[in-house]
């Protein structure tokens, strides 16, 4: 398998798939067998494969990586940085939490991003002495790192991203906060920054920063691997199934959208997540919880002192 990874291969190909193993013949070349079924996503998804008569690549757009800079809309020429823009930023997915701060008068506006949904304020907070913009990017990867996009052009550079994410573990807690570790791609916004592959991890400096705030403000924590995906109503039993065989304990739906912005950029970026509702059963359990505002409060205010750190 270690062979095939980040190859294009592009020959006259057979395919033969079992349970056990995928059998690719190429033309005037050795037989090649990929074992299990991780074998086999790691193969279609990390391989850039072009069938002669299929065309695999026109097939899959999502498979079409193009790393050409710039693009045709260019976030920083279409967008002047702002010199009170601070150099770190939260963006939070927590529209409650935002109002909250804005009845406590902690929060100052800085400029408003927009779209046709209406629009995104970009706010600046005073912690410790030190001034962090905070924006709600919008659900999903797509808002979510279209908005990141924004205020890496307005000048941010370094972010730490909060919000809930559902457990793939029943054993984890509502309100647990999560430092994200690495993230399965299983969502469309990354594949237009980085070459295709199954998972993408944080930066191993980033997670200690992290990790050595969290401990310094005795704040209890996990850590682990997520499941990003576009499509919640879409979490089918099998697929959660195959997550947790692969060692997912949680599932969102930005992470890993965010992490492909930021090593594109080149920007320093992490994420904590708060548990909310479990997936990983027969049912799905919602685990109401009566302080689920105060969680929410709290995994922000631990993400604030991250950020302070990196």
């Amino acid at each position: 398998m270690t062979a095939i990874r980040r190859t294009t291969i592009r020959a006259n190909l057979v395919f033969a798939i079992s349970p056990q193993f995928i059998l690719i013949t190429i033309t005037r070349l050795p037989v090649t067998r990929v074992s299990s079924t991780s074998g086999i996503v790691d193969l279609l998804f990390t391989a850039k494969i072009v069938v002669k008569g299929a065309y695999m690549e026109k097939r899959l757009p999502i498979l079409e990586h193009d790393n050409e800079r710039p693009a045709v809309i260019e976030p920083t020429k279409v967008i002047s940085s702002v010199s009170e823009m601070p150099e770190r930023a939260i963006i939070l997915f927590y529209q409650g939490v935002i109002e909250t701060l804005l009845k406590k008068g902690l929060l100052k506006k800085i400029i408003d991003r927009r779209s046709e949904v209406g629009l995104y304020p970009v706010y600046e907070i005073e912690y410790k002495g030190v001034k962090v913009a905070i924006l709600n990017p919008g659900l999903g990867a797509p808002s979510a790192a279209g908005f990141y996009e924004e205020l890496i052009a307005l000048g941010v550079r370094k972010t730490i991203a909060c919000g809930s994410c559902g457990v793939l573990k029943r054993d984890i807690p509502r309100g647990e906060i999560i430092v994200v570790e690495s993230a399965v791609r299983d969502e469309g916004t990354s594949y237009h920054y980085l070459e295709p592959s199954h998972e993408i991890t944080v930066d191993s400096e980033v997670l200690e920063k992290i990790e050595a705030s969290l401990e310094a403000s005795s704040i209890p924590y996990i850590k682990g691997k997520t499941w990003t995906t576009d499509a919640f109503y879409r979490e089918t039993k099998k697929i959660v199934k195959e997550r947790i065989d692969e060692g997912c304990i949680t599932v969102e739906m930005e992470a890993s959208a965010l992490m492909a912005v930021s090593r594109f950029r080149n920007v320093v970026f992490g994420q904590l997540l708060s548990s909310g509702d479990d997936v990983s059963g027969e049912e799905w359990d919602r685990r109401f919880h009566p302080e689920a505002d105060s969680h929410k409060e709290r995994v922000f205010w631990a993400a604030i002192e991250c950020c302070l750190n990196l």
